[in-house]
């Protein structure tokens, strides 16, 4: 594999310079202070990847005020008293998006939530102790035990949070496979993700970088080239 000085520079000769390119990065994550996120807005931040997932963001971005107060600011205990009467009005509130799989996977986290909650004193004290270099154990985890939190929503999970994670984009997993990573061209195998993990922890040890800044550099250091602007809005300040 090589040195990843080299994507790097790869990636900021594409974005017009080093100072373009650290500006595109974002915050450096702080694991630890997931700690002290409410369960209501891990809820809130679980239901909005999930209503993303395959859905213009902006829009979902948009609505999300009405999206707050048809789901009661999203705490876990109140919507788990709620009758199944609630649940089923909701598949017609025009306050948010009427997919009645993804609103069922609200009340499905929410209990999620609330019982990891009751085991760790908190949601987020249970994320911020799981190991930082072990994401690949996280999202399996995340996959298994939460609802429709599988593949890159479970990704986007983490980092809209604050935690430290990579996503596994297409242009990130093509920069992978470039510099020499045998991996397939949309990694999901246990084999694959377990290949990436163990390169972009060698790669943090190397670096001092944060998982979340490697992953992107990789992303922006190859295939189409998006202009600095247009990735500002994409990204957001996630």
């Amino acid at each position: 594999m090589p040195d990843f000085a080299k994507i790097r520079a790869r990636a900021a000769k594409r974005k017009g310079g080093e100072e373009e390119l650290t500006s595109l990065l974002g915050p450096a994550p702080d694991n630890a202070a997931v700690a002290d996120i409410a369960d209501d807005r891990i809820l809130s931040v679980m239901a909005e990847r999930v209503f993303a997932a395959g859905f213009v963001w902006r829009v979902i971005e948009q609505k999300w005020p009405g999206f707050e107060e048809a789901f009661l600011r999203f705490e876990p205990k109140r919507l788990l008293f709620q009758p199944d009467d609630f649940w089923h009005d909701l598949a017609s509130d025009q306050r948010i998006v009427r997919n009645p799989q993804k609103i069922r996977s609200v009340r499905d986290n929410a209990a999620f939530v609330e019982r990891v909650s009751g085991e760790y004193g908190g949601f987020g004290e249970f994320l911020a102790n799981w190991p930082a270099d072990d994401q690949v154990g996280l999202m399996a985890w995340l996959g298994k035990h939460g609802s429709r939190l599988g593949g890159n929503t479970g990704q986007y999970f983490l980092r809209w949070l604050g935690w430290d994670a990579f996503v596994i984009s297409g242009d990130m997993a093509a920069a992978l496979r470039d510099a020499g990573l045998d991996i397939a061209g949309s990694p999901t195998s246990k084999r694959d993700l377990d290949k990436i993990q163990a390169q972009i922890n060698l790669w943090v040890a190397q670096t001092g970088l944060p998982r979340r800044h490697i992953s992107r550099i990789l992303a922006m250091s190859i295939g189409e080239n998006h202009s600095p602007q247009s990735l500002r809005e994409y990204m957001g300040d996630d």
